[in-house]
């Protein structure tokens, strides 16, 4: 397989998670405000800082304020993890390997790209009904998911679409984990309050993981909620998931064997799924919860970049 075919597998695969993930997270926000204002921004500043992209904001807009986030995440072209950014990335990578995926998800992609260009002429309307806007990035999201699985040979390229979609998944539970913990409780008053229990209930939302945590946990525990969203083998959002399906994807492309090693990315993602397999959740607040995310991430980065060193720029060479 090419690797200029597996790099733009890969990263439409993750750009379009990424902008699926954004427009979760702005549609939960926008639920948690109604009612607030939009002078109330620090209801939407931790919305910055689960892109990692508060710096660039701050330099950019300045006050975060509902309608300067919501155009930053959405529709601003500056901000390369907005949803347009990522859709117009996600279409560029789609249209260069067009030869391995099928017609219907390329012009799902392409009418996907067209509908949040429309909305961006008129950002009025976002700006005052935004849960109707994520609702619908949501829905295309997930239908380009389905269309994947269906009609794409579970191949190679299906295989690096899945690893770009678990690692980009996997990462933005994380994050948005470490701002709930860490952006969103600024004072411990708030801890085990009616606030602080909408507030992880907005988290499982954010995620599509509410209804599934209630039949497990029943009651809204921080500690149960965090597990479910880290340490669950079985809910396809959790981090411990994403990167239980990232490993066998590399495995079946690099043809090792179940323990077994070829490339230091399998060696990456075998020791974060070890880890992940033998860990309780005590043993992560013990640690401290951002110390943890915060090392996840790390070695999610350093995942991301033995993938491209192992499979996109040795084929690059050869």
């Amino acid at each position: 397989m090419l690797s200029r075919v597996a790099d733009s597998v890969y990263w439409m695969s993750r750009y379009l998670e990424r902008a699926e993930n954004v427009a979760r997270f702005i549609e939960v926000n926008h639920n948690l405000t109604l009612g607030d204002g939009d002078e109330l921004s620090q209801q939407w500043e931790p919305l910055v800082y689960i892109t990692g992209d508060h710096e660039h904001f701050s330099e950019r807009f300045g006050a975060p304020t509902r309608d300067n986030v919501l155009q930053f995440l959405a529709f601003d072209r500056e901000n390369p993890n907005s949803i347009v950014t990522c859709l117009e990335r996600a279409r560029e990578n789609a249209r260069s390997i067009r030869e391995v995926i099928s017609m219907s998800i390329w012009e799902q992609i392409n009418k996907f790209y067209h509908m949040v260009l429309a909305a961006a002429k008129a950002p009025g309307v976002v700006y005052n009904t935004p849960s109707e806007f994520c609702e619908r990035v949501k829905t295309i999201g997930n239908t380009l998911v389905g269309m994947t699985d269906t009609t794409m040979s579970h191949g190679e390229p299906w295989h690096f679409a899945r690893i770009g979609r678990m690692i980009e998944r996997a990462d933005k539970t994380s994050r948005i984990i470490d701002v709930q913990y860490y952006l969103l409780l600024p004072t411990t008053s708030d801890i085990g309050s009616t606030l602080d229990v909408i507030r992880w209930s907005a988290l499982l939302k954010s995620t599509s993981a509410l209804e599934m945590y209630r039949r497990e946990h029943g009651r809204i525990v921080p500690a149960a909620v965090a597990d479910f969203l880290i340490l669950n083998r079985y809910f396809p959002r959790s981090m411990h998931f994403c990167i239980v399906r990232a490993q066998e994807s590399l495995r079946l492309i690099a043809g090792s064997h179940t323990g077994t090693f070829h490339f230091r990315s399998e060696k990456i993602v075998g020791r974060l799924r070890s880890e992940l397999d033998y860990t309780h959740i005590k043993d992560i607040v013990e640690r401290g919860m951002h110390e943890f995310i915060d090392d996840f991430q790390t070695r999610l980065n350093d995942l991301g970049a033995a993938i491209y060193s192992d499979f996109f720029l040795q084929s690059e060479a050869t």
